[in-house]
């Protein structure tokens, strides 16, 4: 039986993962599509469900991204959500205007349907009332005829619209935000009730489908996989074991930008004498990143770099080991998202997706996990029997220490930024602190400062620490680390450190943020 589908058309919304985070919760998959995926290609796929995204734009103007009337005529269940909302009554004969009065954060939403499919299951008080995320400028003047308002607010006259028969739905605020507290209920109702998902997607029928497709798409070829030790890479290793075995070789590249004693402990689990059979192949070329990154200061131009030089230095060892046709990465889907694929905004490119060269030396790339959250990585970790230290480690991005350190590269720099980071984690595990729950590091920033040590002028560097709390690595808030906690990483880490004379705490959520300091 077909892998049931829900299709989430992106319009420029920012919040695009989290409603397809949302879908996966309802145990249902879940793809992100620019806007201007043709319906002959949707209709190809055969989803059960489309949602469309918010957005910046407003749909009565010539330039602002649109979709023709036929998407919503064409049986398929559709959910649209603010901008998607509005898209689908001006479509379909609606009048959609600047609002009034604009409505942004916490909203009081009266429900007047509560046996709407995707209401019947919230909670509300007495009144109808719930909680929800607004952030809008334009809004829904006049329904199109057909549609029953199902919801509104003080400010907003069609808050919520509904055609039931032609299951069409539409909400004027965002579910798939955690400030919606009912959200979830309605995302699932549409996902369960409307569209009529069963719901049986899992992780171990995700892994037993990857490794049936992965041998019918390498079939007698072999592999080369970029493994680095961290979790995405470790998973996507086991799992291509798995499918073809003795097929696949593993290069580890000690790039000289990893955690303190890392590139140690990763030959150790994944080499000779560890529990995995990965033809694991350690090279340690510290000095040719050194030489490649020296001077350059600018975030994309390192990630470039290198990823340009992982590639190539990937393609001599190939050469060694005789032909390969495949090279596999362990590229995640907040990867894809965040490096603008389609026609989404480009925030940063990752090493896995922007920073390949235009030509590599391989067949294909295979990216088994390119369509799985951090999260959803871990399960299949678990599922393949991975020990949970290993898939509960913290993560690492694959430009390493080359984007926790501002500006230019220096081995001087990757020393303090190590052993910096070698403190604060070690005070964190001693103090209790649960890592498991986000992502935690230490990072060299570019600004040196006078300070007093020893009764003597010191001019040294400051060190940033980064805690995180985060479920999908697409929003994330600081960490309330104890004060005591903080203070020892302080003075352990400009005691121990040469070089550090300032110790700083990053309170920066995601967004505005990103997770990594570059």
């Amino acid at each position: 039986m077909a892998q049931e589908l829900i299709i989430v058309l992106d319009f420029g919304g920012q919040y695009k993962q989290l409603i397809a985070r949302r879908v996966r919760e309802c145990n249902v998959y879940c793809e992100i599509h620019p806007y201007t995926m043709p319906i002959e290609e949707i209709k190809a796929k055969n989803p059960k469900g489309i949602i469309l995204t918010g957005g910046p734009a407003s749909v009565y103007k010539e330039d602002s991204p649109t979709y023709s009337r036929e998407l919503f005529e064409c049986g398929i269940p559709v959910l649209g959500i603010c901008y998607g909302s509005q898209l689908m009554a001006y479509r379909m004969g609606g009048v959609v205007k600047t609002a009034p009065v604009s409505e942004y954060g916490h909203t009081e939403v009266t429900i007047e349907a509560l046996d709407s499919l995707i209401f019947q299951n919230i909670e509300t008080d007495g009144d109808g009332n719930t909680s929800c995320w607004m952030s809008h400028t334009d809004y829904i003047a006049k329904a199109p005829e057909g549609f029953m308002i199902t919801a509104h607010t003080r400010n907003c006259p069609v808050a919520a619209m509904e055609n039931a028969a032609k299951k069409l739905y539409a909400v004027q605020f965002h579910p798939e935000v955690l400030h919606t507290p009912q959200g979830t209920k309605m995302i699932r109702g549409f996902v369960r009730d409307v569209c009529g998902c069963a719901g049986d997607w899992k992780m171990s029928s995700f892994v037993e489908t990857t490794v049936k497709e992965l041998r019918e798409k390498i079939g007698d070829g072999k592999v080369l996989c970029a493994l680095s030790g961290g979790v995405d890479s470790s998973v996507c290793a086991v799992l291509l074991s798995k499918a073809i075995g003795k097929q696949l070789t593993c290069v580890f590249v000690d790039h000289g930008l990893l955690r303190k004693d890392e590139g140690d402990e990763v030959e150790a689990v994944f080499g000779p004498e560890g529990p995995y059979e990965l033809n694991f192949i350690r090279v340690n070329a510290q000095d040719y990143f050194y030489e490649k990154l020296a001077g350059q200061t600018d975030p994309e131009t390192k990630r470039k770099i290198i990823g340009a030089e992982f590639i190539n230095v990937f393609e001599k060892e190939a050469k060694k080991i005789g032909a390969v046709d495949f090279l596999a990465q362990g590229t995640i889907y907040p990867d894809v998202v965040e490096s603008g694929i389609g026609k989404g905004a480009t925030i940063k490119s990752h090493h896995n997706v922007g920073g390949l060269p235009d030509h590599v030396d391989f067949k294909e790339i295979v990216e088994p996990l390119r369509m799985l959250f951090k999260d959803e990585v871990r399960q299949v970790g678990l599922e393949l029997g991975i020990p949970e230290k290993l898939v509960f480690r913290q993560p690492f991005p694959g430009p390493g220490l080359g984007i926790r350190i501002i500006g230019d590269v220096t081995p001087e720099k990757v020393r303090i930024v190590q052993d910096a980071d070698y403190i604060y984690r070690t005070e964190l595990e001693k103090a209790g602190i649960d890592m498991g729950k986000g992502q935690f590091f230490a990072a060299l920033t570019n600004m040196r400062s006078v300070g007093v040590m020893g009764d003597e002028r010191t001019y040294d560097y400051a060190i940033a620490l980064r805690g995180v709390i985060t479920s999908d690595f697409m929003t994330a808030e600081a960490a309330e680390i104890p004060w005591n906690v903080l203070q020892k990483c302080m003075t352990r880490i400009i005691n121990e450190v040469k070089g550090v004379n300032r110790v700083m705490y990053d309170l920066t959520s995601k967004p505005p943020g990103t997770i990594e300091m570059e």
